[in-house]
């Protein structure tokens, strides 16, 4: 069982109070964090998975020992009907939908000619269409006024270090088209949308002290990597900004400087 720092199931401070919100692929990493800290400032929360059920369902313990409700939704964002599916069960749970935080996603790295085109089909389903569908699914069904699309996408979009990220880097600069297109397109209704760049984060995809790792904190102007609570605050910023959109957020210890 995920156990969770004291901090992060601590009463909050109640500026999401009465909202509902989605963190797809919230089961671990940046996505765990972020459901529990929207929590904390007063959201109910639902999460999507595929193979996390049991980690998942930690995130649901920690949410509703905040005393906020809570579900966990089994969802292939690769699948067209399951990321836009995801948003409607959000909905039926939980009665509304205030919030959408796109985490989900996938990272297939290598040489250019390695890279097959299932490769570039599975990369682009679930980074670039399965993000446009929930968020095109969520935009129907959030007030005027108060929703918040919030994106998860890369320091890579913004300085790539070396080969081997053609892919990643390609799906996630995707995302930051789709949101400056939807700030507008949302705009008159109130809607915000943001996309948020994690630098090199210390999760169970990219440790701390994996073999690859000190190289990418040598490449921060910080030295270390982030922890996924360092990415959440920024997140849950956004979920309760009403005058913030269309914007890039790089949360990367100076990769990109």
């Amino acid at each position: 069982m995920t156990s969770y720092a004291t901090s992060d199931v601590t009463s909050g401070s109640g500026t999401l109070d009465g909202k509902v919100a989605l963190v797809t692929g919230g089961s671990r990493g940046i996505g765990a964090a972020t459901a529990v800290r929207l929590a904390r400032a007063g959201a109910d929360v639902a999460v999507t998975y595929i193979n996390g059920k049991d980690a998942a369902e930690d995130v649901v313990r920690a949410v509703t020992a905040l005393g906020r409700r809570a579900v966990a939704l089994r969802a292939d964002a690769a699948d067209a009907g399951e990321a836009v599916g995801a948003v409607t069960r959000t909905v039926e749970a939980l009665g509304r939908l205030d919030v959408l935080v796109n985490n989900v996603g996938v990272g297939v790295l290598g040489p250019l000619a390695s890279l097959s085109p299932g490769d570039v089909d599975r990369v682009l389903a679930v980074n670039v269409r399965g993000v446009f569908l929930a968020s095109q699914a969520a935009a129907a069904v959030m007030p005027d006024g108060g929703g918040r699309i919030v994106t998860i996408g890369s320091c890579m979009t913004q300085r790539v270090p070396g080969g081997g990220g053609t892919l990643y880097t390609m799906s996630k600069s995707a995302l930051v088209g789709l949101t400056k297109a939807l700030a507008r397109e949302l705009g008159g209704r109130g809607i915000t949308a943001n996309v948020v760049h994690p630098g090199p984060i210390d999760t169970d995809m990219n440790p701390a002290d994996g073999p690859y790792a000190a190289g990418q904190a040598a490449g921060t102007a910080l030295g270390r990597f982030g922890a996924v609570g360092e990415v959440a605050e920024t997140v849950v910023h956004l979920a309760g900004a009403a005058y913030v959109t269309g914007a890039e957020f790089s949360v990367d210890g100076g990769h990109a400087a």
